[in-house]
């Protein structure tokens, strides 16, 4: 799809962006390889519905795209690299990691409002993270956002999803999160239909409602690094983990096991 200048002015304004069909080619595909990924979840799949919080499922898992074949293929051979690449105004767009959240119906939890990078290994402001919906999602189920929180001037404090719990030990360097229903702040909740997509920034604050409906909702997220994405050292144990990863702060993060997917032209 064409990118304008617009479009790149309005990512790094607002911190997010909906693209609207981008991947509909590829809805089919990645339902495949969701339920590949629930039938054979990775050793971070997770299931968030605890006892008492009103039934349902809310299944997520990551960092399975080198193992099922519809993720790689979609990583490697799809535009979401160099959408991606153009939108942070980089000149390389590197694989973080996929992420599939699935909420089944008469699902009440919520997903919280959260930053995903306080919880990552990774510091920059070109970064890029595509929530791409499978079945059609309303203003009641959509992924929400605040427009413009990825100029806040510290990251907010990260919490377990499951029971809301401080995510490290040291949080000093993190600000809570303020009161961004009370009006004062741009909540973009999009309806969306399967193969469209909302692209936005990893300090960009993001949440979602439960899925009380009738259907299914299903999204595959996958995240992208730009020119300026390196290795930060958080305080604790990173969600996705990577052990061994053997970084110092400041480095680009390795090729070996983020490679970059798309490079712009000379």
């Amino acid at each position: 799809m064409k990118i304008t200048a617009a479009d790149i002015a309005t990512y790094a304004a607002d911190g997010a962006i909906v693209l609207r069909g981008a991947f509909t080619d590829w809805v089919e595909p990645l339902r495949a390889g969701v339920e590949h990924n629930m039938a054979e979840p990775g050793p971070y799949g997770a299931e968030n519905v605890r006892p008492g919080e009103g039934g349902g499922r809310f299944f997520d898992d990551y960092c399975n795209w080198e193992r099922i074949p519809e993720f790689a293929d979609f990583v490697r051979r799809s535009p979401a690299a160099e959408i991606a690449g153009r939108l942070m105004a980089s000149r390389t767009s590197q694989i973080f990691h996929d992420h599939v959240l699935v909420k089944e119906p008469g699902t009440a939890k919520k997903t919280p409002w959260h930053q995903d990078m306080p919880y990552y290994c990774v510091d920059g402001m070109q970064t890029a993270s595509y929530w791409i919906p499978l079945d059609p999602v309303s203003s009641a189920n959509t992924l929400r956002l605040v427009l413009g929180s990825h100029l806040w001037p510290k990251l907010l404090r990260p919490k377990r999803w499951a029971g809301g719990e401080d995510f490290y030990a040291d949080q000093e360097q993190f600000m809570d999160l303020p009161e961004v229903e009370n009006g004062d702040y741009r909540i973009l909740e999009p309806d969306l239909s399967p193969g469209d997509a909302i692209l936005f920034n990893y300090r960009t604050v993001h949440g979602a409602n439960g899925n009380t409906g009738a259907a299914r909702r299903r999204a595959f997220s996958c995240r992208f690094l730009g020119d300026d994405a390196v290795f930060i050292q958080r305080p604790g144990r990173t969600s996705p983990p990577y052990p061994g990863i053997n970084q110092q702060d400041g480095q680009k993060l390795r090729e070996d096991w983020f490679p970059t997917i798309w490079r712009a032209a000379a």
